[in-house]
């Protein structure tokens, strides 16, 4: 069967093994559980059924990412994009007025178009375009960007009136259990860097554990007290209502596409659209540059199939009931243990489908306790920014900004275009015009416009 597996999955040629995949797979599993727990949350804003959208959320990352897995042979896992989820409820259906059943067939329309770009060789196209520099600050600004939703989701950043963030306050806060998971997420970190010292498989896998069981200890002694105000809530798994899954009816197949003409529906489709696919490009940009998949011209082997997988997930994701379905920046996570066949993908999938009979196990996993692996990865996908000539203003302020923007403004697609539009100006002011494509000063265009007019 390993031997199978093996060949199936061309383990020779990423020098990886079963162990090592199941281990990135289960690490990639961990880090993205959380859309598990916070995707229903946000969705049932709009009046949609709860347990439908952890269900719908559950298919839809599962089916994506063995679409992706079978496509490509990479390690890239899909779900839910948080950001598109929280753009589907509060501003679509909350602000704008429009019904969960409308945004959803916007949903499912953006992934048919993007299905139509990605066979087009659109999208792929616009990859390739990206110059080599902007490449390595898009994995530079991921890392910064997913660092920072670590340390978000620690709370050892927080929001401040005056200075918009500040570093948690240990001292006059209400909730002596929120500076305990503070510490913990810290500790978590070093914990897993000492891991990572001593060239431990599984290492960043162990940290999420060890970090979660260390706070699962502290809840039975009563030093760790939940309160779902403060979004600290039991770190025990509660199977009080058994085992059970909870029915899609409510959601599946509920689109309503009676204003598909107008033009609100057009800018929401737009929307959806346009974050999507820069968002999905830039993470395929950072994970295949962590896992070394580029090719010595900067392009990625089978990223039309990439591509394809991710415009058929967000299509079938809008049929079960759930937001654009996108390529997730948490996929570097199994990178980062090792993980670089299609068989990280299908245990992952795997797990997302278990996760429908065992919810409270994965809904759990605190994230004081992964919030060291986003910190960890946001360090490993960083080190590439050395390879940036910053002494060429021309390429290094481009992709300075690029990288800045994106935990700056808290948007992958905001940092991207910040770099293209910052890139075709220097160097067409620099009279440097063979570095920029057509297609870049297209993109520029596109970027200006869109800050503009909407």
């Amino acid at each position: 069967m390993q031997e199978k597996l093996a060949k199936l999955f061309h383990f020779e040629d990423y020098h990886t093994d079963l162990k090592t995949e199941i281990m990135a797979g289960l690490t990639t599993f961990m880090g993205m559980a959380y859309i598990l727990a916070v995707n229903p949350t946000i969705m049932s804003a709009t009046g949609m059924d709860k347990g439908a959208v952890f269900t719908a959320t559950a298919l839809a990352a599962a089916i994506g990412t063995l679409v992706m897995a079978l496509l490509t042979n990479y390690p890239f896992a899909l779900a839910p994009g948080m950001g598109l989820n929280a753009y589907f409820a509060y501003t679509v259906v909350i602000k704008m007025g429009y019904s969960w059943e409308m945004a959803l067939a916007a949903v499912f329309v953006e992934g048919i178009i993007f299905i139509i770009l990605s066979l087009t060789n659109v999208r792929e196209a616009i990859f390739n375009a990206i110059p080599g520099t902007l490449k390595l600050a898009i994995s530079a600004g991921i890392g910064l960007f997913i660092c920072m939703i670590g340390f978000q989701n620690a709370h050892i950043v927080v929001s401040n009136s005056s200075t918009l963030v500040s570093i948690y306050q240990w001292k006059g806060q209400a909730s002596a259990t929120m500076g305990l998971t503070v510490a913990l997420a810290l500790l978590g970190v070093l914990f897993t860097g000492f891991l990572m010292v001593k060239n431990v498989k599984g290492g960043i896998l162990i940290g999420i554990i060890v970090t979660w069981l260390v706070g699962i200890i502290f809840q039975l002694s009563g030093v760790y007290v939940p309160n779902a105000e403060l979004g600290l809530y039991s770190l025990i798994p509660d199977f009080s209502n058994g085992i059970h899954i909870s029915s899609i009816a409510p959601t599946m197949m509920h689109m309503d596409f009676s204003k598909v003409f107008s033009l609100d529906f057009f800018v929401v489709i737009f929307a959806f659209l346009f974050v999507d696919i820069f968002d999905t490009l830039g993470t395929l940009t950072g994970c295949s540059i962590k896992a070394g998949y580029l090719d010595e011209n900067g392009k990625l082997p089978r990223i039309k199939g990439a591509l394809l997988a991710d415009a058929i997930a967000t299509s079938a994701g809008a049929c079960l009931g759930v937001s654009t379905t996108t390529t997730y920046v948490e996929s570097s996570l199994g990178i980062a243990e090792g993980g670089r066949s299609g068989l990280v993908g299908i245990v992952v999938a795997l797990f997302f489908l278990l996760a429908l009979l065992f919810s409270p196990i994965f809904l759990a996993i605190p994230s004081f306790a992964t919030a060291p692996a986003l910190i960890i990865v946001g360090f490993l996908m960083i080190q590439c920014v050395t390879e940036i000539d910053f002494k060429d203003v021309t390429e290094g302020l481009p992709a300075f900004l690029c990288l800045a923007a994106m935990p700056m403004t808290y948007s992958i697609s905001e940092g991207i275009s910040v770099g293209i539009i910052s890139y075709t100006i220097m160097n067409l002011l620099a009279g440097k015009k063979k570095n920029v494509s057509i297609l870049m000063i297209v993109l520029t265009v596109l970027f200006i416009c869109k800050y503009i007019f909407l």
